[in-house]
This record gives C-alpha cells, sequence and structure tokens, in this order.
C-alpha cells in the first residue's frame, strides 16, 4: 500500500482484526458464525485488510523470554556522518538478539530493541553493534518491566468509530 493511501475501517473490520488477534487460529467460518455475518463477508474483508495493508500477515506471537532472552534493551545510535543508514541497517542485520531497527528524529539516528540472554550476553551484543560499520556511539536503557506491548486494538476501535462519525 502506498504511504500517502489510508484505508478506513468500520467496526465491522476491528472485529474480525480482534477476533483473529485474540485467537490467531480462528476459522474464518467459525469467526462468522460469532459475528452473524456470512462466511463470504469475513473472507471478503479479510481479504480487503490485506489488500489495503491493514493486516500485514498473520503470524504466532513470539516471546524470546520463553526461550532463553528475557533480557530487553532499547539503544540509540548515532552513525557517522556520511554514512548511509541503509549501510548501517545492513551490517546490523546480521546481529539476531536485534528485533527492531527503526531511523528516528532527535538525538540519535536509530533505534533498535534488543534481546539477549542476560546482562553479561547483552553487553557482547551491545559491543558487537558498536563495531558495526558506520555506528559511532550508542546509548542504551534496559527495561526492568513491561505494561503494554504492540496496543493496536484500542486505536483500531477509535479509528473504526470515528470513520462511522464521519
Amino acid at each position: 500500500m502506498a504511504d500517502n493511501v489510508t484505508m478506513q475501517i468500520d467496526r465491522l473490520d476491528a472485529a474480525i482484526i480482534e477476533m483473529f488477534t485474540d485467537e490467531p487460529g480462528l476459522g474464518v467460518l467459525e469467526c462468522s458464525r460469532r459475528l452473524k455475518v456470512a462466511r463470504a463477508t469475513v473472507q471478503g474483508r479479510l481479504d480487503r485488510l490485506h489488500r489495503g495493508g491493514v493486516i500485514t500477515g498473520i503470524t504466532p506471537q513470539i516471546d524470546p523470554a520463553a526461550f532463553g532472552y528475557p533480557v530487553i534493551t532499547f539503544c540509540s545510535i548515532e552513525i557517522s556522518q556520511g554514512m548511509g543508514h541503509e549501510t548501517v541497517f545492513a551490517s546490523m542485520s546480521a546481529i539476531p538478539e536485534i528485533l527492531e531497527m527503526h531511523t528516528v528524529s532527535g538525538a540519535s539516528d536509530i533505534l533498535v530493541k534488543i534481546v539477549a540472554k542476560s546482562t553479561t550476553d547483552l553487553q557482547r551484543v551491545l559491543d558487537a553493534l558498536a563495531q558495526a560499520p558506520g555506528v559511532a556511539r550508542t546509548s542504551s536503557v534496559i527495561v526492568l518491566s513491561t505494561h503494554v506491548e504492540n496496543r493496536i486494538l484500542p486505536l483500531l476501535h477509535a479509528a473504526a468509530a470515528e470513520a462511522e462519525d464521519s
């Protein structure tokens, strides 16, 4: 989907997305039964939401802590002048503990989310990151507790309500 094109969603779209978010293994037929709409309606809505880029994939949510990576860290990175972001991203993509990479505004150039097995392991990951070509400086913070993560459904419902009110 183009960056400048947005797709309006309604309350049924939001209900369908919420149902599949809460129960990823749910079938289209069961979803249609619970929402009291035709199976073809649910399938058509899902297809439209995929084409429109609202739903970008159906994947399991994975918790790195469950398989040995409980330490979460956010690291701000300043890149060397004259070095492009893509070059830095390419070098950092070899570090599997980096889960997310974002170009940001502000004092730093890039923000990454990192997981590690322990603080000792985190030091190894941060050392590898600091040695990546184009990285001039890093600053990191360790997450002590997560209260909200991937909070999309309230925004989805607000967008659906706003679309219906307009």
